[in-house]
């Protein structure tokens, strides 16, 4: 594990050089973050925000890289099943090391917003106001392999979409740094999405309740290398979950054992999802 790179400075600059470590993404200046690292492009931390960002609270995060991970959409009408399964079942089916709510649903389990599997549409049609898409496995050449595309200023053709796999929902910072959720809103278990400058995914779940806006103001105040993000979902259908396997038996930081038990999903209650995300090694 290393110290943050996304802080710049000399010092840090020189202590990397020194400890010749392999460089690993983090986040600053709230706190320095040490990592865990489960598989080849999948790493987790608990993330504490502290005094920089007073409103939010804990967040458990996932550093996904897309040159080294897969991701997949999961609806659970296309797979034939008569009724959505909770997250813990849904990887049971799917063996992905790591799942998450795909985005917000009506009561009926029908998606809000445009969804992709493999290429094709899943029956939802486009949000008209939602302008966060997330986007990944390239079908044409040359694109990043996963992405958040911001529908007001690129264009994402439904007959023709230029990724198998597609999510779409709130945007909630963008490239120019603009918040796009309004100040106001309601306190609720949150569920982010982020591309840092890097081109890595990061997936952030608040352990506690916290308004989108005080999220999108604390990306801007302490997580520079975060390009653009957008909020999945919130309230019960918050979920993220870890395979359980990936972690090894003995910690090398104390404080991390308790980790396996977050990321697991063994805290908390758990709704039936009709849409996932999965991350898998490629």
């Amino acid at each position: 594990m290393s110290r943050p790179w996304w802080c710049e400075g000399a010092k840090h600059a020189a202590r990397i050089l020194f400890l010749s470590v392999v460089l690993l993404p983090s986040l600053c200046p709230a706190q320095d973050i040490s990592w865990e690292r489960l598989s080849d492009g999948l790493m987790v931390s608990v993330w504490k925000p502290g005094d920089v960002c007073p409103t939010v609270p804990t967040m458990l995060v996932v550093d996904m890289d897309p040159e080294r991970t897969k991701f997949s959409v999961h609806h659970y009408a296309q797979e034939a099943l008569s009724e959505p399964p909770r997250i813990d079942e849904w990887q049971k089916r799917t063996g992905h090391h790591v799942l998450f709510n795909a985005g917000l649903f009506r009561e009926n389990f029908a998606y809000l917003g445009l969804l992709y599997k493999d290429g094709r549409p899943l029956g939802s049609r486009r949000h008209t106001s939602w302008q966060g898409l997330f986007v990944a496995e390239p079908i044409a050449l040359g694109l990043k392999k996963a992405r958040i595309l911001d529908l007001t200023a690129e264009r994402f053709d439904e007959e023709q979409p230029g990724y198998r796999e597609a999510a779409q929902a709130l945007m909630l910072l963008d490239l120019t740094g603009k918040i796009r959720v309004r100040e106001g809103g309601k306190h609720a278990y949150q569920t982010i999405v982020a591309e840092t400058e890097a081109g890595h995914i990061l997936l952030l779940k608040s352990l506690g309740a916290v308004r989108l806006y005080d999220i999108a103001q604390c990306f801007k105040d302490a997580l520079p290398a975060v390009r653009q993000a957008m909020a999945m979902d919130g309230g019960s259908s918050s979920d993220v979950r870890i395979l359980g396997s990936l972690w090894e038996k003995d910690f090398l930081v104390p404080e991390h054992a308790s980790w396996k038990s977050l990321f697991g999903g063994s805290t908390g209650s758990h709704i039936p999802l009709p849409t996932v995300i999965g991350v898998s090694p490629r």
